[in-house]
């Protein structure tokens, strides 16, 4: 490590200010952070100064979606070989799932990335670091049969749009990754919904084969689907939905693994328990009402435990709810945050049949709110403090 900060230490005067490559003089700095604790500190003002920067913060949470992913790309040739009748191996499954998802882990940050490296040359500011845990989470969350132009295209709507029209990183008021799947969602909702867009039907460099035609419904969406007061036909198990065995987006599935980065953000302290503890609270209170006293659907008295491992419930609960930036800030203001958060997912799965995935719309409503939930919190605790002096 040395030998190579003493490399950087020797080209860095090129990319400074009159040097033969300042206009990569952001791209240096991002790279040089990245790799490195930045060694200046603050000047003026009063500063509170950790051990850790944003940079390593991102970095850990890419590391807690690390067993999403692996088990996404296994479950991705699972899928495509079960739904092929044919056999293969662990290692087949998994190089299969793997080439099917490494194209859309490429686009995303090659997309992501590139806009922001223009940005902050264009500002001449330092490359934000938000990036690194959106071009994860994107090809996470989507179909994989979703075709990479429209991803291509969706990221960076949402770079633009959702994220450095309000300054960058930290100014975002809607999470990033959630507003790229909206845009998929509504702009192409055929390329988001239906049966086939879960399940890989193509053989890739001769793993696999191809795949003529594909019914797979997600257990979300055989729900859905079912007429009211027809008992409900679900051909997956508990255990399958716990396991991440079962069609969905490719970093969705799985709740052990899920669990897993949870306990690592959790451990680190970098995700707030109380928004994710909150977040299964207010899904299973919901699902619960909705089995009482709940229209005549199958989705609606689906056990409320089905409700909190089926389609990006966990995921949305552990990865996207906590995001510090769209979240709420307040200690209390996180308890309703997350509660709401539950409480949407459940309502807009059951009440609307055309959408059973309700977690997306959920999380980005209560980006809205948070603000809002933060200013109440606050004026609430000022209101009480006053009467004390009284």
């Amino acid at each position: 490590m040395k030998a190579l900060r003493n490399y950087l230490d020797k080209i860095k005067p090129n990319f400074e200010e009159g040097g033969k490559l300042h206009a990569f003089r952001s791209v240096f700095d991002g790279f040089e952070t990245f790799l490195f604790v930045p060694n200046t500190t603050a000047k003026t003002g009063t500063h509170i100064h950790d051990a850790i920067d944003s940079k390593r913060i991102m970095s850990m949470v890419v590391i807690a979606l690390i067993p999403a992913l692996l088990f996404g790309m296994y479950n991705v040739g699972y899928q495509h070989f079960h739904a092929a009748d044919v056999e293969g191996s662990f290692c087949e499954l998994f190089a299969y799932g793997f080439l099917a998802v490494l194209p859309k882990i490429i686009v995303s940050y090659v997309v992501g990335l590139g806009i922001e490296f223009v940005v902050a040359q264009w500002k001449k500011e330092e490359i934000q670091e938000g990036f690194l845990v959106s071009g994860m989470l994107i090809p996470m969350i989507v179909p994989v049969d979703c075709p990479l132009w429209i991803l291509a295209v969706a990221t960076a709507f949402s770079v633009i749009f959702a994220k450095e029209v309000f300054g960058g990183t930290g100014m975002n008021v809607f999470n990033v990754a959630l507003i790229t799947r909206a845009f998929l969602f509504f702009a192409y909702p055929t390329k988001m919904s239906g049966d086939a867009v879960w399940v890989s039907g193509d053989s890739i460099l001769g793993l696999g084969q191809q795949v003529d035609g594909l019914t797979v419904a997600t257990p979300l969406g055989i729900a859905a689907t079912t007429p009211a007061g027809q008992a409900m036909e679900m051909p997956y198990e508990f255990t399958d939905m716990v396991t991440g065995l079962i069609p969905g987006s490719i970093g969705e599935t799985s709740v052990i693994a899920i669990a897993l980065g949870a306990i690592l953000l959790l451990w680190t302290g970098i995700a707030s328990w109380k928004v994710m503890l909150s977040v299964f609270v207010g899904g299973a209170f919901m699902g619960w009402v909705f089995n009482a006293i709940g229209p005549d659907t199958a989705i609606a008295h689906m056990p409320w435990y089905e409700h909190l491992v089926l389609g990006g419930f966990c995921f949305g609960a552990v990865f996207m709810a906590t995001d510090p930036v769209t979240s709420a800030r307040t200690e209390t203001g996180k308890y309703i945050y997350g509660f709401l958060i539950g409480v949407m997912a459940i309502i807009i799965r059951v009440l609307n049949p055309g959408y059973p995935e309700g977690m997306m719309l959920a999380i980005l409503l209560m980006n809205i709110f948070a603000p809002l939930i933060d200013y109440c919190v606050v004026q609430n605790n000022i209101s009480r403090r006053a009467k004390r002096t009284c």
